[in-house]
This record gives C-alpha cells, sequence and structure tokens, in this order.
C-alpha cells in the first residue's frame, strides 16, 4: 500500500532508548503515536478515543531529527494491522526514492482544523480508516487514512480529500465539494 504523509499526530514515542539496553540503537524505529493512553497531562473521554500509531522503520528513509523532510512524501507501507489490544498500527516501511500516485493519504485532522467531529453521526466517509483518535474537553485529533475524494465531516463543513494537478502524488483537504471552485 502506497501513502503519501500529510501531517504527524501530536504525541511521541521513541523505541530503544533504554539506557539499560546499550545493545539497542536509539533509533531502532521511530513511532509516532497518537493515542490517548499516552497522553499523561491530560484526562480524555475514553468513549470518544480510539487508540492507533503509525510506525517508521529506522532504515525506511525516516530521519527522526528532521521529521518535516518526510511530509508529503510516499510511504511503502503494510496495510493496517489490529493490535490485541484493539488499537490499530500501521508501519511506513520506506519512503519511495521518487513520487508515485499513492493508495492513501495520512492526514491529522484537529478540531481546530475542521471543527469537532462528532463521531456518533456519520462523519467520514466509508472508505476512511480511522488509525487514532483523541479527544479532550474542545482539542480533539483523528489520524485518518483517507483515498482521493474521500471526506470527513466537521462542525466547520464537509472536507473532501482532493489531488493536486502539479503534485500528483500529493493531496488537500479542501472544505467544498471535490472539484468544484469556491
Amino acid at each position: 500500500m502506497l501513502v503519501t504523509l500529510k501531517g504527524f499526530g501530536g504525541v511521541w514515542e521513541k523505541e530503544g532508548s533504554d539506557e539499560s539496553n546499550r545493545s539497542k540503537p536509539i533509533w531502532p524505529s521511530c513511532l509516532l503515536q497518537h493515542d490517548w493512553r499516552s497522553w499523561s497531562t491530560a484526562r480524555f473521554d475514553t468513549a470518544g478515543a480510539i487508540g492507533g500509531k503509525i510506525r517508521f522503520n529506522a532504515i525506511g528513509g525516516f530521519t527522526p531529527h528532521n521529521p518535516s523532510r518526510s511530509l508529503n512524501r510516499v510511504f511503502e507501507c503494510k496495510d493496517p494491522e489490529t493490535t490485541r489490544a484493539g488499537w490499530t498500527q500501521v508501519l511506513f516501511q520506506k519512503m519511495l526514492a521518487g513520487p508515485e500516485r499513492p493508495d492513501l493519504y495520512l492526514f491529522v485532522v484537529t478540531a481546530r482544523q475542521t471543527g469537532r467531529l462528532d463521531i456518533r453521526s456519520p462523519w467520514k466517509a466509508d472508505a476512511v480508516r480511522v488509525v487514532a483518535l483523541s479527544e479532550h474537553a474542545d482539542e480533539q485529533e483523528a489520524m485518518l487514512l483517507m483515498p482521493a475524494y474521500s471526506w470527513v465531516r466537521g462542525e466547520l463543513g464537509t472536507f473532501y480529500v482532493e489531488p493536486t494537478a502539479k503534485q500528483f502524488w500529493s493531496a488537500e483537504l479542501r472544505l467544498e465539494r471535490a472539484g468544484i471552485d469556491q
């Protein structure tokens, strides 16, 4: 599965940094984690939380010291897995050397961007896969795998994934029906 990375979630985790275990490198894999259980400074409404994370192979082209280098790049990924604990995990295996048309885009949306998502109503297209969703008070963040022309609905309206014309591997979330000018 090919995925263009459009954003990162708000909580980071790194493996292999245990001082007592020097046999592991500091960054055997970098995990971008968006999982309410890892946010110890906030209390989350567990009824509205969906735990999950995206992982990056250390040898796959992701640079943990310069993560923005990976934005808007296409990665070869494993299909999403659901763990026994019930959270979703997606492994970003390697960054492609050049652009290719992706199967999906990974967007991270916040209540500030889309307005609050009412996850008790039809708030996303069926083809949209939720990797993770966290919320606390007025804050909300969702990590979504979205195909071209799919949608997500927040308080501010319906946002569509619209591929860009000049960069065929990229897309934007637009507050309009895909293909219609404002």
